[in-house]
């Protein structure tokens, strides 16, 4: 039996494919081939379908595929305006989320800032990452790109004597214009998961 989310992902593309933009490559972007819109999400590559979502080898997550589905609905030629980056709360109407957002996507990374330094390049080498911006604090920051046209610049601070360790997400300026709050939450929380995923990867390849 189709799942929820799948009912939901699938219900999204018979909106979009209803009324498909003639430039919906150019606003993804993607490369188009026939019906299908091929880019790059969440550090795997990702086709959209009439008939579903495909991540890497042929995967699917369901949350995902409702998050890109949403993306290429709320497409528009717009181009990204990195910075300056945005707290999650400085969205309007984000208030709802915030609780969700802070436990999810920043509160996960805490207990592993360590690896994740350790492993930063590869973290920004898996998500289409860059070093961050000149300006931004932290013991160490780097930014990645989930989506097209949405980045993340992550800020850590390392535990010391008087501060526990921290983690803060922060969106590019213009990331609540391609997506809706509840779905712009979610790329947090499933941008921060693979940070672990690539991070724990790296950490037993170096250990091999």
């Amino acid at each position: 039996m189709t799942d929820n989310y799948t009912r939901i992902m699938m219900e999204n593309l018979e909106r979009l494919y209803a009324e498909i933009p003639d430039d919906l490559a150019d606003r993804l972007p993607a490369v188009r081939d026939g019906d299908r819109f091929t880019f790059n999400a969440f550090g795997e590559t990702c086709t959209i379908a009439p008939d579903g979502i495909t991540l890497g080898g042929g995967g699917f997550n369901p949350v995902i595929g409702i998050i890109v589905s949403l993306y290429a609905l709320h497409a528009k030629p717009a181009p990204m305006v990195a910075e300056p980056y945005r707290a999650f709360k400085e969205f309007p109407g984000s208030m709802p989320y915030i609780g969700a957002f802070s436990t999810h996507t920043e509160n996960i990374l805490v207990e592993h800032v360590e690896t994740i330094e350790q492993s930063a390049s590869r973290i920004r080498e898996g998500l289409d990452g860059t070093d961050a911006p000149p300006g931004i604090s932290g013991d160490f920051a780097f930014t990645v790109r989930p989506l097209p046209k949405i980045s993340l610049c992550y800020i850590f601070y390392e535990a010391d004597e008087d501060f526990p360790a921290s983690a803060t997400c922060l969106y590019s300026g213009n990331a609540n214009e391609f997506l809706p709050l509840d779905a712009l939450a979610d790329v947090g929380e499933y941008t921060s998961r693979k940070i672990l995923e690539l991070a724990a990867a790296d950490r037993d390849d170096r250990r091999q």
